[in-house]
Order: C-alpha cells, then sequence, then structure tokens
C-alpha cells in the first residue's frame, strides 16, 4: 500500500517530524514472512494524522499486517557521518534542514 503512493508519503514527513522510514522484508525458509518496519523521527513528531488520508490508510494497513504484541525498540547507537547527523537533528526539530 506504501509502495504506491510516495509522494503523498513524502508531503507528510515534516510534520512527522520524520528523519527516516524504512520498510524491510525477510522470507524464511518455510515461505513465512516478516517485516521490519524502523522509523527515526524527532521527539516532538506528532505521528501520524488520521485526518490526512494517507496517513488514515497507514494506520489501517498497520493494525491489520502488525502481530498482536509488536514491540517498539528503543534506539542504543547509529553511527552517521557529521554532516548527515547534524543535518538529521535539524530536520527531527524543525521538520526542515535549514541553518
Amino acid at each position: 500500500m506504501l509502495n504506491s503512493r510516495p509522494d503523498e508519503l513524502q508531503e507528510s514527513l515534516p510534520a512527522e517530524r520524520q528523519v527516516f522510514e524504512a520498510t524491510f522484508r525477510h522470507t524464511e525458509a518455510d515461505g513465512s514472512t516478516w517485516i521490519y518496519h524502523l522509523s527515526l523521527m524527532g521527539e516532538d513528531g506528532r505521528g501520524n494524522d488520521e485526518s490526512i488520508p494517507i496517513d488514515a490508510a497507514h494506520v489501517a494497513f498497520s493494525k491489520k499486517a502488525k502481530e498482536p504484541g509488536w514491540e517498539e525498540l528503543e534506539p542504543r547507537f547509529m553511527l552517521t557521518p557529521t554532516p548527515l547527523l547534524e543535518s538529521m537533528k535539524r530536520y527531527a526539530e524543525f521538520g526542515q534542514d535549514n541553518d
């Protein structure tokens, strides 16, 4: 669902303070599939706003796709070149990267 609407998703990132978001798929030898979602956002990010159609669709899809009891993990380490890190911090705080 999200792969078919990248422009709408891109527009929602500033208000969410979403610095990075990626989804990974892993298929086991027995055919079972695991999907891992990684997102990095600023503390003041508002998350999905269900009054916006793409965010409402994202929330609905997440409810169908996530296993009961899924976990949010606490970040402990990230290695990023300093210029990129500084840019990410500004975007996380302000929703844009302007010096």
